[in-house]
């Protein structure tokens, strides 16, 4: 089963904090970005992140699994504990490098342009 919009709407509004969040859809579920960095996972209307040794402590009770075949093992964060979610985001937050920026595309060299191209 897939993520349903209103589950994105209602994790958003669990974690809205200080921080910026946008959601995107990517091959048929959801991720999180906090301040543009990639931090919550959704599947099957789950929410996931990452095992990072910096939220271990927070997360010690939390259970463990696999977002989907392939996958590294997550843990899932309930986010029905608003205070808790917070604590967990905060952390994620501090502890996830801001992302590269992305280099630009080069421009696509049409038939004109391409060494050894016959021109009319």
């Amino acid at each position: 089963m897939g993520t349903t919009p209103e589950y994105i709407e209602y994790v958003c509004d669990q974690v809205r904090g200080p921080w910026e969040l946008r959601s995107r859809k990517m091959f048929g579920e959801y991720m999180v970005y906090v301040d543009e960095k990639p931090l919550l996972l959704i599947c099957g209307n789950t929410v996931f992140v990452k095992k990072l040794p910096q939220i271990a402590e927070l997360m010690a009770q939390a259970e463990s699994s696999f977002p989907y075949d392939g996958a590294k093992e997550h843990w899932v964060l309930d986010v029905d504990s608003r205070e808790h979610a917070h604590q967990v985001v905060a952390a994620l937050e501090a502890a996830t490098p801001p992302p590269q920026p992305k280099r630009p595309r080069r421009p696509k060299r049409s038939a004109r342009t391409r060494p050894g191209a016959a021109v009319e």
